[in-house]
């Protein structure tokens, strides 16, 4: 089996930034929303992302800075055997882990 390791940052403003490791289980297609999706259900509940495409039908939530670029973590597909770092949009007022207010 192959797998994504996903490098996330965790936190909020007042405690401080951390990061954490993931190693996720890759399969064809996933996208790295899918891939937090399965940390919050089988590693870490408590796993911060905004994100609206499955229970609002909305889109253009799911914004992070991946590999130091920022783009929608439900259009960028996970590569197997790859590292990919993960951390909120630098320009909006943190929240937690990945969550950013939206402005």
């Amino acid at each position: 089996m192959s797998y994504v390791t996903l490098h996330v940052v965790r936190g909020d403003a007042e405690a401080g930034r951390t990061i954490e490791d993931y190693e996720v289980p890759y399969h064809e297609g996933m996208s790295l929303l899918d891939a937090i999706f399965w940390i919050r259900e089988h590693k870490d509940t408590s796993l911060s992302v905004r994100y609206s495409c499955r229970s609002a039908n909305a889109c253009k939530e799911c914004m992070a800075v991946v590999n130091g670029k920022a783009g929608y973590l439900c259009s960028i597909r996970a590569v197997p055997e790859s590292e990919v770092h993960i951390e909120p949009l630098p320009s909006l007022p943190w929240i937690k882990d990945l969550t950013t207010a939206l402005e």
